[in-house]
């Protein structure tokens, strides 16, 4: 499903898009890519952050 939705941004912002896409990448896979890389980030610091607790639960097998 595919939304015509705008999403107005700065012209630097434009710019730094522009420079990190590959030829032939659209924005939209741009964009994708950049929400994985963010999820995958903020799943590793809540993982240091509870390594760092070392407050773990024991699970019986």
């Amino acid at each position: 499903m595919t939304a015509t939705k705008r999403i107005p941004v700065s012209e630097p912002v434009w710019i730094s898009l522009s420079d990190m896409k590959k030829p032939g990448q659209t924005y939209d896979g741009l964009l994708a890519e950049i929400i994985e890389h963010e999820k995958e980030r903020r799943f590793l610091v809540d993982m240091a952050a509870i390594e760092a607790e070392r407050d773990f639960v024991e699970f019986a097998p």
